[in-house]
């Protein structure tokens, strides 16, 4: 397993204070998946750009799609950049991912036969381990969890990694997760506002 989909197991499984924001997953699965090409050493941070290193085939089709995407070119692309365009739609791939792979079911209603329900992670080594890295307050996933808004009760509020590239993407996530958040917020009341005046208010 990776930390992305880690993460997304336990996006699946814990129980947040407020439902999960698509968007934000994506971004923080992007930032997963750059901290597992660290750990690798595929990339290295230079400040907040990344530098690709020798390309190499990753044993994870998603994680070897990243590193395909890599931008090769100096003076390279910032980490928040790669959060943006990397991270569009992301969620969904690791989603069908999953699905495809028999880790992620939907559950079945039976007074709705017809109608796919939502989607549920299955008992297995990999959701173990997932649960094993959340229940232990692992700084990296709790970091990525807690910029999609789940929290684990008596961790951190803004848990450090102890490695200076990885703290720069976990510092990156968040600013992105705010930043896609406030977007969010101005376009509702924009919305609002319009509607209002549709109204005659």
């Amino acid at each position: 397993m990776t930390t992305p989909r880690d993460l997304m197991i336990t996006a699946i499984d814990v129980e947040p204070s407020r439902p999960v924001e698509q968007g934000e997953l994506s971004l923080a699965l992007a930032g997963a998946e750059l901290i597992d090409l660290l750990a690798d050493g595929a990339v290295t941070l230079e400040d907040d750009r990344i530098v690709p290193g020798q390309r190499t085939m990753m044993t994870d089709g998603l994680l070897d799609q990243a590193t395909a995407s890599l931008d090769r070119e100096a003076p390279y692309e910032p980490v928040g950049d790669w959060l943006w365009r990397r991270g569009r739609g992301l969620a969904a791939d690791y989603s069908a991912a999953l699905e495809a792979e028999g880790q992620l079911v939907r559950q079945r209603r039976p007074w709705m036969p017809f109608r796919t329900g939502q989607l549920v992670a299955v008992e297995s080594l990999d959701r173990r381990r997932a649960a094993d890295r959340w229940a232990a307050d692992e700084p990296v996933l709790t970091a990525l969890a807690t910029a999609v808004g789940i929290r684990s009760e008596g961790a951190e509020a803004s848990p450090s990694a102890g490695d200076d590239a990885v703290d720069t993407v976990l510092a990156a996530v968040d600013n992105a997760s705010v930043e896609l958040a406030a977007e969010r917020q101005k376009r509702s009341i924009e919305k609002d506002a319009f509607d209002n005046v549709w109204r005659g208010y």
